[in-house]
């Protein structure tokens, strides 16, 4: 499950930057467009990874397949969430707003879904590493 650690750390970091250079443009120009993405990217992006990362870096979950799961959805919620808010909020490409709700919501509820994963796993038996 070390593994899992060092994935969700690197990704972690990634979305750090990302937040912290968004914070820095907002705060540089001015501009506060980016506040809801900036924050969510911190929140769910940062410290959501990092603290699912810690976790695995301590315990080792008995359910791979259900940690491979929530590993693979929190990625691919955060990204998904993240720039669904992007295109909603944003709306860098003028795209059809069904297209940015849907991308919105589908990258929503897959994080929804690794949080789901995570609570369930905290249940099961794990082991310290």
């Amino acid at each position: 499950m070390n593994k899992y650690s060092k994935i969700l750390l690197r990704f972690s970091a990634a979305f750090a930057l990302v937040g912290a250079f968004l914070g820095s443009h907002m705060a540089g120009s001015g501009g506060y467009e980016f506040k809801t993405v900036h924050a969510h990217i911190l929140v769910v992006g940062w410290l959501s990874l990092f603290a699912w990362s810690v976790f695995y870096k301590v315990y080792r979950p008995a359910n791979k397949v259900l940690s491979t799961f929530h590993v693979w959805s929190a990625i691919i919620g955060a990204i998904g969430l993240t720039s669904g808010m992007w295109l909603y909020y944003v709306r860098p490409f003028d795209l059809n707003e069904t297209v940015t709700n849907v991308f919105f919501i589908v990258g929503g509820s897959i994080m929804l879904l690794s949080f789901v994963f995570f609570f369930i796993l905290t249940f099961m038996k794990t082991e310290e590493d």
